[in-house]
């Protein structure tokens, strides 16, 4: 009986589904396997995604004209856009001037990375893993760490950031520790985690909706679940509409808090 409860034991077991690890999570590599140059799919769309953004701009500014075509327009609008309202918008034209170049390429970047999640063939963002926000948001870290330096000198830039003044010195025991988790981990992790989880989810709305579609107009027989199936189809094309407008909103936000958190940084005018 013993040895009837142990093999039924083993073979419950065995039966038992594995459990689903990080590497479940991931796309498989697809180019140079096994390599430390090992690629999968969101590496590599980030790679078509900096080559569609260095030839786009690369050509435009070789073929620029006094008199603009079309895409020449387009392109002098988001940089303008960028430029006037997101950074002199908040730091001022005196102190913006230097954070342009930087906050431009964030913002153009973010916002391709994150539009290909819609683009057919890709249909990922190349923002849908922590890694690539996370880039983004430790350049912003130092950046603004090396502006409150630079302006204010080591001593001058803690002392603002840990101690801010008007606040009764025995608070400071208290106050000293929630100032330093937010300078080091809670702005970083802000712009990380609001962008990664943004992008993930709506991927994941998207492929939902479309998987559901595919089950219920081609798998299933019965002709009401074929016309569920067709409104989990435009749900997903809605779904995909606002994706757009979140890749868009997501850059610019991820940009305008750069500017903040830069801006910051500066020492407080009297």
């Amino acid at each position: 009986m013993f040895q009837a409860v142990g093999r039924g034991a083993l073979t419950l077991a065995a039966s038992q589904p594995e459990l689903p690890g990080i590497d479940d999570f991931m796309p498989p590599e697809i180019l140079f396997q096994g390599t430390p140059f090992a690629m999968n799919r969101i590496i590599f769309v980030r790679f078509i995604a900096m080559v569609v953004i260095l030839l786009g701009l690369g050509i435009t500014a070789a073929r620029a004209k006094l008199i603009p075509s079309r895409w020449q327009s387009l392109i002098e609008v988001l940089l303008d856009f960028v430029r006037n309202s997101v950074v002199y918008e908040v730091m001022g034209e005196l102190r913006g001037k230097r954070y342009v170049p930087m906050i431009t390429t964030i913002f153009l970047t973010v916002m391709v990375f994150n539009l290909c999640g819609i683009v057919p063939g890709l249909n990922i963002a190349a923002t849908a893993t922590i890694t690539m926000p996370l880039v983004f948001a430790l350049w912003a870290f130092f950046q603004y760490m090396i502006t409150g330096i630079r302006e204010q000198g080591v001593g001058k830039y803690l002392k603002q950031e840990l101690f801010p003044a008007g606040v009764p010195w025995p608070l400071y025991i208290i106050l000293t520790p929630i100032q330093l988790l937010e300078l080091v981990v809670i702005k970083p992790a802000s712009l990380t985690i609001r962008l990664f989880a943004n992008m993930i989810a709506g991927h994941l709305l998207v492929a939902i909706s479309l998987a559901f579609a595919q089950f219920y107009i081609i798998e299933a027989s019965n002709h009401l679940l074929a016309l569920a199936g067709v409104g989990w189809f435009a749900l997903g094309f809605a779904l995909t509409a606002f994706e757009m407008f979140v890749a868009a909103l997501q850059a610019y936000i991820f940009a305008i808090l750069t500017t903040v958190y830069i801006n910051q940084s500066y020492p407080e005018e009297d």
